[in-house]
């Protein structure tokens, strides 16, 4: 880098640019990697590793991204009032980091599983995963809210006043670094998280997903230190917002005392506030009141568009990721979003709104988030045509009163099994299975097989709302054995008379006795993997067919030739068949939505914010996406509707009544020029400076002559 220092006592610059701007850049970088890789795979770390289910994990993270969303205020009144934003953006970090640190640890269960010092202490201060993880997104929303206010206005604090131009260009590079953390985490992590690691038995590697962005997090607080001795730091002068909050309370305070008639009506409810406040903050306040008030219609846009990472991502959990030589995790798939924003930004501001200028139709802004809400509602309408498709193809599992089971025929003979009450028969050739079959539980007494000359009965009590496997095999005797009982599935079924340990890929699986079953497994989707069994001390091995996306299979051992094992795949759960793909245009329509909503209406809020209370909007701003977060909690609660796409029915038809609602507000808002008003107020101050000094000359005048 080329250092220069100049003569005016400024920090040491590059380029024209204050050098600590960089620290600050690395710093803003590495903490959006750390928050967006840590939340691309928290709905899937609730669902297959804490064994949430999708209504919970939802639940949770949208209460987590409002936490985050309403800690700002919290950081800005800390940085304002009392340490100033260096000190604030350093402490937060700190306890950011840990969080993140906590988060790691939490998905580590070999720690539990295996270690009973660890396991005891957990259980005797009743410490579980979920708690920790908790307790980790609790101090991570703490710490990245809470400094989300403070590092951009750092950054901005950093030039002087003749360094306009670069401190604008500081703000696009800065946006630049928000894009690109978020958009190599949303890659990486997912990754991360496929691949299998452990202490003490293999897993998907979440702590490793988790112990990434802790270490970005951990370099992002160790720059900003690096950096300490060349910032500006700009020491707390009070924050406006308390002065704000303060002048309403007393203007509603002081309507309601002097309610009588004997007291004037004044033109604003606000203008009670004059015995105690100047003019100009009341009016600057009126300004804020106006915007806010248009913000109210806001957060239901925010509630479809968090759903990215949450609903989207589970929805791609039931798709085929196989994108050729590609295997595409469900949770990357939130990287189209940062990619086509990277795309859509330059191209909506360069030709999109140009050609709607020449076509001489005045887009407002408000316009510009009108058209961003409605785009959000026809989004979701395209997620619920897909999830249609995607119901079509997914399994039909048994209500509570019900069971289904399905039968595999291990012998060299077909077999035929009865079941009785209602009677219903089947006939399973050798090394055959049949698919899933329903009964109620109540009525299903017993089963009779019959192979050969052989036949057996078995009595059958199962509990109802599961699946089942029954394994027949005709050796001596008939073999029947329930090998997959409750919700579980087995992986491997041992038809061998010998004792085997089998590993597939990197993951072990338990010795199986003869006729036994083992575990079932997870594996990502789209690959294949290598089988080895040790068989009376002699490895036989195979490749495993293709494992197709969200399907469940078991696999029958049975025997060895020449070292390459011979085995046979039951199908429990079909692969799944829509392509991912076919997310591809509600991400598109979603960003677009993104696009005019979100750029328009911080431009928007900046524009009609007073120079002293654009931190004021920001902060609302910030806080219609918490509220829009919380939304989701409500309507996804109280809806209580059993289909997905319903439900995306459902919040695409409210965003399209808000967005009719928004429409009417802002017909009727009218725009102001902040600069103006604050021109007349200087002005007006002017007018009273030069009548109070013509009063003081005449009254020096008058005493002299005396």
């Amino acid at each position: 880098a080329l250092l220069k220092f100049s003569c005016k006592g400024r920090e040491p610059s590059c380029f024209g640019y204050p050098l600590s701007i960089f620290f600050i850049i690395i710093n803003e970088f590495c903490e959006r990697f750390s928050y967006y890789g840590m939340r691309a795979v928290l709905v899937l770390y609730f669902k297959y590793f804490l064994q949430w289910n999708d209504n919970l994990s939802t639940a949770i993270y949208h209460t987590f991204v409002a936490l985050c969303y309403l800690t700002p205020i919290l950081g800005a009144l800390i940085a304002d009032s009392w340490l100033g934003k260096f000190k604030t953006i350093v402490s937060l970090s700190i306890v950011y980091t840990i969080g993140q640190a906590v988060m790691s640890v939490s998905s580590i269960n070999d720690l539990t599983d295996h270690n009973q010092d660890v396991a005891l202490y957990m259980d005797f201060f009743q410490v579980d995963e979920g708690a920790l993880s908790m307790t980790g997104l609790i101090l991570i929303a703490l710490g990245t809210g809470g400094i989300k206010p403070c590092v951009s206005a750092f950054g901005g604090d950093q030039f002087e006043d003749d360094q306009e131009k670069q401190r604008t260009r500081f703000f696009s590079i800065f946006y630049l670094s928000i894009n690109a953390g978020s958009l190599l985490s949303t890659i990486i992590t997912p990754i991360l998280r496929a691949q299998e690691c452990g202490i003490h038995s293999k897993q998907r590697c979440y702590p490793l997903a988790f112990g990434v962005p802790a270490a970005l997090m951990a370099v992002s607080l160790a720059v900003f230190i690096i950096g300490s001795g060349m910032y500006k730091k700009v020491k707390p002068q009070g924050n406006i917002m308390i002065q704000v909050s303060k002048c309403i309370g007393f203007a509603i305070k002081n309507r309601f005392r002097h309610r009588s008639k004997e007291f004037p009506k004044r033109e604003h409810w606000l203008d009670w506030a004059s015995e105690k406040y100047d003019k100009r903050l009341i009016a600057q306040t009126k300004a804020v009141l106006k915007v806010l008030f248009l913000y109210i219609p806001l957060p239901m846009f925010w509630a479809l568009f968090d759903q990215q990472g949450s609903r989207w991502t589970l929805q791609a959990t039931t798709m085929d990721g196989n994108f050729g030589s590609i295997q595409i995790q469900p949770d990357q798939m939130q990287t189209v979003n940062p990619i086509l924003i990277i795309i859509m930004v330059p191209v909506v501001d360069a030709v999109v709104y140009p050609l709607i200028k020449k076509c001489k139709i005045n887009f407002t802004p408000l316009r510009k988030i009108t058209v961003g809400m409605f785009l959000a509602s026809l989004a979701f309408v395209a997620a619920a045509l897909v999830q249609v498709q995607i119901d079509k193809t997914l399994p039909v599992f048994p209500a509570a009163g019900q069971a289904q089971i399905k039968v595999i025929n291990l012998g060299t003979d077909g077999a035929t099994v009865q079941f009785k009450s209602p009677l219903q028969s089947v006939n399973v050739m050798s090394m055959e299975s049949t698919g899933y079959m329903t009964f109620d539980t109540s009525q299903l007494q017993s089963v009779n097989i019959i192979s050969g000359n052989k036949n057996t009965t078995e009595v059958i009590m199962l509990p109802g709302g599961s699946r089942h496997t029954l394994a027949v095999k005709n050796a001596a005797n008939i073999v029947a054995k329930w090998v997959s009982l409750l919700n579980s599935q087995d992986m491997f079924i041992n038809n061998l008379p010998d004792t085997i340990n089998i590993t597939m890929g990197d993951t072990p699986f338990e010795t199986l006795m003869s006729f036994s079953a083992s575990n079932y497994n997870l594996f990502p989707g789209g690959r294949k993997d290598n089988i080895m069994a040790i068989i009376n001390s002699i490895p036989c091995s195979v490749t495993s067919k293709t494992l197709g996306f969200g399907s469940a299979y078991t696999i029958v051992i049975n025997g060895c030739t020449g070292n390459t094992l011979d085995v046979t795949y039951s199908e429990d759960i079909s692969p799944n068949t829509v392509h991912m793909a076919w997310q591809i245009p509600q991400y598109f329509i979603l960003t677009c939505a993104e696009v005019v909503f979100s750029v328009t209406g911080l431009e928007f809020s900046y524009s009609q914010a007073p120079s002293n209370m654009k931190a004021v909007l920001q902060a609302g701003w910030l806080l219609t996406v918490a509220v829009g977060n919380i939304i989701v909690l409500i309507v996804a609660g109280a809806s209580k509707l059993s289909e997905q796409w319903a439900e995306y029915v459902l919040f695409a038809a409210l965003l399209l009544a808000v967005c009719i609602i928004f429409a009417v507000m802002a017909y009727f808002y009218t725009y102001s020029d902040p600069n103006e008003i604050e021109a007349q107020f200087d002005e007006e101050e002017k007018k009273q400076v030069k009548k109070d000094e013509d009063v003081y000359e005449k009254q020096t005048e008058a005493v002299s002559r005396m």
